[in-house]
């Protein structure tokens, strides 16, 4: 599997620095892993998350879990 900037796909790398690094963004969610299950975090910005970052990478299950994954290990 090749490695993007540490992740494992552009699109992992792209929606993890949006989430990570959009203050706006990141407010919304950083208190979720806190008081949520994983699944349910996940579940939840996939609700309310638009479709793609605004540069163009898809928020899907599997990058959103592995951003939230990144940021707080097992969440």
């Amino acid at each position: 599997m090749k490695e993007y900037n540490g992740h494992r796909s552009y699109n992992a790398w792209n929606v993890s620095l949006w989430l990570n690094n959009d203050e706006d963004l990141y407010a919304d969610w950083y208190w979720m892993p806190k008081h949520f299950s994983l699944k349910k975090t996940v579940s939840t910005l996939l609700a309310v998350l638009p479709s793609k970052t605004p540069d163009g990478a898809v928020y899907n299950r599997l990058s959103v879990k592995l951003a939230i994954e990144d940021m707080w290990g097992d969440a």
